[in-house]
Protein backbone atom coordinates (compact mmCIF):
# COMPACT_ATOMS: atom_id res chain seq x y z
CA UNK A 1 0.00 0.00 0.00
CA UNK A 2 1.41 3.69 -0.81
CA UNK A 3 1.95 5.39 2.38
CA UNK A 4 1.20 8.51 0.73
CA UNK A 5 -2.87 7.65 0.29
CA UNK A 6 -4.64 9.42 3.20
CA UNK A 7 -6.37 6.06 4.37
CA UNK A 8 -8.86 5.86 7.49
CA UNK A 9 -6.90 3.51 9.60
CA UNK A 10 -9.15 0.85 11.86
CA UNK A 11 -5.53 -0.40 13.69
CA UNK A 12 -1.52 -0.09 14.06
CA UNK A 13 0.97 -3.23 13.89
CA UNK A 14 3.26 -3.00 16.48
CA UNK A 15 6.78 -4.67 15.57
CA UNK A 16 6.95 -5.46 19.35
CA UNK A 17 11.08 -6.32 20.81
CA UNK A 18 12.53 -8.68 18.48
CA UNK A 19 11.80 -10.78 15.01
CA UNK A 20 13.98 -13.89 15.82
CA UNK A 21 11.71 -16.82 16.59
CA UNK A 22 14.15 -18.40 19.25
CA UNK A 23 14.33 -15.16 21.20
CA UNK A 24 10.34 -14.65 21.73
CA UNK A 25 9.90 -17.82 24.94
CA UNK A 26 12.73 -17.05 26.84
CA UNK A 27 11.88 -13.07 26.66
CA UNK A 28 8.41 -13.80 27.41
CA UNK A 29 9.43 -15.77 30.40
CA UNK A 30 11.51 -13.10 31.75
CA UNK A 31 9.16 -10.04 31.25
CA UNK A 32 6.60 -12.11 32.51
CA UNK A 33 8.57 -12.42 35.91
CA UNK A 34 9.81 -9.05 35.69
CA UNK A 35 6.24 -7.48 35.11
CA UNK A 36 4.61 -9.92 38.30
CA UNK A 37 7.63 -8.95 40.93
CA UNK A 38 6.58 -5.46 39.38
CA UNK A 39 3.49 -5.62 40.21
CA UNK A 40 3.06 -7.60 43.57
CA UNK A 41 6.25 -5.03 44.68
CA UNK A 42 4.20 -2.10 43.92
CA UNK A 43 0.57 -3.42 44.90
CA UNK A 44 2.67 -4.54 48.29
CA UNK A 45 3.52 -0.96 49.02
CA UNK A 46 0.56 0.91 47.97
CA UNK A 47 -1.23 -1.82 50.86
CA UNK A 48 1.97 -1.64 53.07
CA UNK A 49 2.10 2.64 52.94
CA UNK A 50 -2.08 2.62 53.56
CA UNK A 51 -2.55 0.08 56.11
CA UNK A 52 1.14 0.52 58.19
CA UNK A 53 0.06 2.90 61.45
CA UNK A 54 4.31 4.17 61.27
CA UNK A 55 4.12 4.76 57.63
CA UNK A 56 1.81 7.49 57.35
CA UNK A 57 4.14 10.70 57.01
CA UNK A 58 4.72 12.66 53.97
CA UNK A 59 7.74 10.50 52.48
CA UNK A 60 5.60 7.42 52.03
CA UNK A 61 2.40 9.20 51.02
CA UNK A 62 4.85 10.03 47.88
CA UNK A 63 6.35 6.77 47.97
CA UNK A 64 2.78 5.27 48.06
CA UNK A 65 1.83 7.33 44.86
CA UNK A 66 5.21 6.57 42.95
CA UNK A 67 4.37 3.07 43.50
CA UNK A 68 0.69 4.00 41.90
CA UNK A 69 2.35 5.64 38.96
CA UNK A 70 5.08 2.36 38.17
CA UNK A 71 2.12 0.12 38.54
CA UNK A 72 0.23 2.32 36.16
CA UNK A 73 2.60 2.62 33.49
CA UNK A 74 3.93 -1.27 33.91
CA UNK A 75 0.51 -2.26 33.49
CA UNK A 76 -0.19 0.25 30.35
CA UNK A 77 2.53 -1.77 28.28
CA UNK A 78 3.53 -4.99 29.89
CA UNK A 79 0.78 -6.82 29.79
CA UNK A 80 0.24 -6.03 25.95
CA UNK A 81 3.62 -6.51 25.45
CA UNK A 82 3.41 -10.16 27.04
CA UNK A 83 0.48 -11.14 24.63
CA UNK A 84 2.48 -9.93 21.77
CA UNK A 85 4.65 -12.86 21.68
CA UNK A 86 2.44 -15.69 21.35
CA UNK A 87 0.92 -13.03 17.98
CA UNK A 88 1.98 -13.98 14.07
CA UNK A 89 0.98 -10.13 13.63
CA UNK A 90 0.62 -7.85 16.59
CA UNK A 91 -1.97 -5.54 16.07
CA UNK A 92 -3.66 -2.87 18.21
CA UNK A 93 -7.07 -1.16 17.26
CA UNK A 94 -7.16 2.41 16.46
CA UNK A 95 -8.20 3.92 19.70
CA UNK A 96 -6.49 1.52 21.89
CA UNK A 97 -3.57 2.43 20.39
CA UNK A 98 -4.75 6.49 21.33
CA UNK A 99 -5.42 5.03 24.87
CA UNK A 100 -2.15 3.31 25.49
CA UNK A 101 -0.32 6.15 24.02
CA UNK A 102 -2.26 8.63 26.52
CA UNK A 103 -2.21 6.72 29.38
CA UNK A 104 1.55 5.90 29.23
CA UNK A 105 1.91 9.41 29.35
CA UNK A 106 0.09 10.37 32.18
CA UNK A 107 2.16 7.79 34.39
CA UNK A 108 5.55 8.74 33.21
CA UNK A 109 5.16 12.44 33.25
CA UNK A 110 3.26 12.38 36.83
CA UNK A 111 6.49 9.88 37.94
CA UNK A 112 8.91 12.69 37.19
CA UNK A 113 7.53 15.35 39.40
CA UNK A 114 6.58 12.85 42.15
CA UNK A 115 10.08 12.16 42.41
CA UNK A 116 10.33 15.80 42.29
CA UNK A 117 8.17 16.34 45.15
CA UNK A 118 9.90 13.52 47.28
CA UNK A 119 13.26 15.37 46.58
CA UNK A 120 11.84 18.52 48.08
CA UNK A 121 10.14 16.71 51.30
CA UNK A 122 13.53 14.96 52.24
CA UNK A 123 14.85 18.70 51.57
CA UNK A 124 12.27 20.06 54.40
CA UNK A 125 13.06 17.00 56.68
CA UNK A 126 16.36 17.46 56.76
CA UNK A 127 17.64 20.94 56.00
CA UNK A 128 13.77 22.31 58.24
CA UNK A 129 13.45 19.71 60.56
CA UNK A 130 11.29 21.79 63.07
CA UNK A 131 9.27 23.53 60.61
CA UNK A 132 8.86 19.87 58.79
CA UNK A 133 5.45 19.12 60.39
CA UNK A 134 3.68 22.49 59.75
CA UNK A 135 5.06 22.89 55.73
CA UNK A 136 4.51 19.15 54.51
CA UNK A 137 0.67 18.89 56.26
CA UNK A 138 -1.27 16.56 54.11
CA UNK A 139 -3.07 19.51 52.23
CA UNK A 140 0.55 20.50 50.77
CA UNK A 141 1.05 17.03 50.05
CA UNK A 142 -2.29 16.04 48.77
CA UNK A 143 -1.62 19.40 46.29
CA UNK A 144 1.85 18.31 45.62
CA UNK A 145 0.42 15.35 44.11
CA UNK A 146 -2.64 16.53 42.21
CA UNK A 147 -0.59 19.10 40.27
CA UNK A 148 1.89 16.42 38.39
CA UNK A 149 -1.02 14.42 37.81
CA UNK A 150 -3.68 17.63 36.47
CA UNK A 151 -0.82 18.62 34.56
CA UNK A 152 0.73 14.86 33.12
CA UNK A 153 -3.35 14.75 32.04
CA UNK A 154 -3.07 17.82 30.17
CA UNK A 155 0.12 17.34 28.55
CA UNK A 156 -1.15 13.65 27.75
CA UNK A 157 -4.53 14.50 25.84
CA UNK A 158 -2.95 17.88 24.16
CA UNK A 159 -0.12 15.72 22.22
CA UNK A 160 -2.78 12.38 21.90
CA UNK A 161 -5.19 14.61 20.35
CA UNK A 162 -2.96 16.39 18.33
CA UNK A 163 -1.59 13.11 16.47
CA UNK A 164 -5.08 11.27 16.15
CA UNK A 165 -6.54 14.48 14.59
CA UNK A 166 -3.70 14.13 12.22
CA UNK A 167 -3.70 11.89 8.83
CA UNK A 168 -2.19 9.00 8.54
CA UNK A 169 -0.89 7.40 5.66
CA UNK A 170 -1.84 3.72 4.58
CA UNK A 171 1.19 2.74 5.99
CA UNK A 172 0.50 1.17 9.90
CA UNK A 173 3.36 -0.43 11.46
CA UNK A 174 4.59 1.10 14.33
CA UNK A 175 8.46 0.50 14.98
CA UNK A 176 8.19 -0.22 18.86
CA UNK A 177 6.41 -2.86 21.11
CA UNK A 178 4.00 0.11 22.22
CA UNK A 179 2.28 3.10 20.67
CA UNK A 180 5.10 5.65 21.63
CA UNK A 181 4.47 9.05 19.94
CA UNK A 182 7.44 9.65 18.45
CA UNK A 183 7.14 6.23 16.13
CA UNK A 184 3.79 7.48 15.22
CA UNK A 185 4.57 10.82 13.99
CA UNK A 186 6.60 8.79 11.54
CA UNK A 187 2.94 7.41 9.97
CA UNK A 188 1.84 10.96 9.92
CA UNK A 189 1.03 12.31 6.11
CA UNK A 190 0.42 15.94 7.36
CA UNK A 191 2.95 18.28 8.22
CA UNK A 192 4.53 16.99 12.07
CA UNK A 193 6.33 20.20 12.76
CA UNK A 194 4.52 21.83 15.15
CA UNK A 195 3.34 18.42 16.82
CA UNK A 196 7.58 17.95 16.99
CA UNK A 197 7.77 21.16 18.42
CA UNK A 198 5.27 20.70 20.96
CA UNK A 199 6.61 17.81 22.21
CA UNK A 200 10.12 18.70 22.30
CA UNK A 201 9.02 21.92 24.52
CA UNK A 202 6.97 19.31 26.95
CA UNK A 203 9.97 16.95 27.31
CA UNK A 204 12.68 19.72 27.88
CA UNK A 205 10.08 21.82 30.24
CA UNK A 206 9.51 17.95 31.87
CA UNK A 207 12.85 16.97 32.36
CA UNK A 208 15.16 20.03 33.54
CA UNK A 209 12.39 21.60 35.52
CA UNK A 210 12.27 18.36 37.83
CA UNK A 211 15.55 17.49 37.69
CA UNK A 212 16.80 20.95 38.59
CA UNK A 213 14.32 20.71 41.69
CA UNK A 214 15.89 17.26 42.62
CA UNK A 215 19.62 18.52 41.92
CA UNK A 216 18.89 21.87 43.95
CA UNK A 217 17.59 19.74 46.78
CA UNK A 218 19.79 17.26 47.19
CA UNK A 219 22.68 20.42 47.13
CA UNK A 220 20.97 21.81 49.76
CA UNK A 221 21.00 18.69 51.55
CA UNK A 222 24.26 17.48 51.43
CA UNK A 223 25.10 21.17 52.34
CA UNK A 224 23.52 20.89 55.81
CA UNK A 225 24.60 17.36 55.92
CA UNK A 226 28.44 18.48 55.85
CA UNK A 227 27.71 21.11 58.41
CA UNK A 228 25.91 18.49 61.04
CA UNK A 229 28.46 17.91 63.91
CA UNK A 230 27.08 14.43 64.57
CA UNK A 231 28.39 11.55 62.51
CA UNK A 232 25.38 9.81 63.76
CA UNK A 233 23.34 12.50 62.46
CA UNK A 234 24.58 12.85 58.97
CA UNK A 235 24.57 8.97 58.92
CA UNK A 236 20.80 8.90 59.54
CA UNK A 237 20.58 12.01 57.00
CA UNK A 238 22.24 10.03 54.26
CA UNK A 239 20.31 6.90 54.95
CA UNK A 240 16.79 8.60 55.03
CA UNK A 241 17.15 9.78 51.74
CA UNK A 242 19.49 7.29 49.95
CA UNK A 243 16.59 5.19 48.80
CA UNK A 244 15.45 8.34 46.46
CA UNK A 245 18.39 9.49 45.24
CA UNK A 246 19.01 5.99 44.23
CA UNK A 247 15.47 5.76 42.48
CA UNK A 248 16.05 9.06 41.06
CA UNK A 249 18.92 8.54 39.74
CA UNK A 250 18.41 5.46 37.88
CA UNK A 251 15.20 6.98 36.23
CA UNK A 252 16.68 10.30 35.38
CA UNK A 253 19.82 8.25 34.00
CA UNK A 254 17.19 6.41 31.74
CA UNK A 255 15.91 9.26 30.14
CA UNK A 256 19.23 11.45 29.58
CA UNK A 257 20.55 8.50 27.72
CA UNK A 258 17.60 8.71 25.31
CA UNK A 259 17.49 12.21 24.91
CA UNK A 260 21.37 13.24 24.40
CA UNK A 261 22.11 10.67 22.06
CA UNK A 262 24.03 11.87 19.07
CA UNK A 263 21.43 12.03 16.15
CA UNK A 264 24.16 9.89 14.12
CA UNK A 265 23.97 7.08 16.97
CA UNK A 266 20.16 7.33 18.00
CA UNK A 267 17.76 4.59 16.37
CA UNK A 268 14.09 2.95 17.38
CA UNK A 269 16.63 0.06 18.55
CA UNK A 270 18.57 1.79 21.35
CA UNK A 271 14.90 3.76 21.87
CA UNK A 272 13.27 -0.17 22.57
CA UNK A 273 15.87 -1.26 24.74
CA UNK A 274 15.88 2.09 26.64
CA UNK A 275 11.84 2.13 27.09
CA UNK A 276 12.49 -2.02 28.06
CA UNK A 277 13.72 -0.55 30.61
CA UNK A 278 12.23 2.32 32.26
CA UNK A 279 8.82 0.24 31.56
CA UNK A 280 9.66 -3.05 32.92
CA UNK A 281 12.59 -2.85 34.65
CA UNK A 282 12.36 0.41 37.10
CA UNK A 283 9.03 -0.47 38.07
CA UNK A 284 10.43 -3.71 39.53
CA UNK A 285 13.57 -2.00 40.97
CA UNK A 286 11.69 0.62 42.58
CA UNK A 287 9.65 -1.24 45.61
CA UNK A 288 13.01 -3.50 45.59
CA UNK A 289 15.15 -0.51 46.58
CA UNK A 290 12.63 1.13 48.95
CA UNK A 291 11.83 -2.66 50.78
CA UNK A 292 15.40 -3.50 50.98
CA UNK A 293 17.21 -0.16 51.89
CA UNK A 294 14.44 1.52 54.28
CA UNK A 295 14.48 -0.09 57.80
CA UNK A 296 10.95 1.70 58.34
CA UNK A 297 9.62 -0.61 55.35
CA UNK A 298 11.36 -4.14 56.50
CA UNK A 299 9.95 -3.55 59.98
CA UNK A 300 6.07 -2.40 58.38
CA UNK A 301 6.51 -5.72 56.01
CA UNK A 302 7.83 -7.75 59.59
CA UNK A 303 4.67 -6.99 61.35
CA UNK A 304 2.56 -7.46 58.36
CA UNK A 305 4.36 -10.87 58.34
CA UNK A 306 3.79 -11.92 61.52
CA UNK A 307 -0.08 -10.87 61.93
CA UNK A 308 -0.69 -13.09 58.64
CA UNK A 309 1.17 -15.75 60.50
CA UNK A 310 -0.77 -15.82 63.27
CA UNK A 311 -4.17 -15.44 61.77
CA UNK A 312 -3.59 -18.87 60.24
CA UNK A 313 -1.73 -20.35 62.89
Amino acid sequence: MAKHNLTVLNEFILMGITDKPELQAPLFGLFLIIYLISVVGNLGMIVLTKVDARLQTPMYFFLRHLAFTDLGYSTTIGPKMLVSFFLEENTISYYLCATQGAFYMIFIISELFILTAMSYDRYMAICNPLLYPVIMSQKVCQVLVAIPYLYSIFVSLFVTVKIFSSFFCGYNVVNHFYCDCLPLLSLLCSNTHEIELMILIFSVFDVSSSLLIVLVSYLLILVAIVRMNSAEGRLKAFSTCGSHLTVATVFYGTLIFMYVQPESSHSFDTDKVASIFYTLIIPMLNPLIYSLRNKDVKYALHRIWKKICNTFS
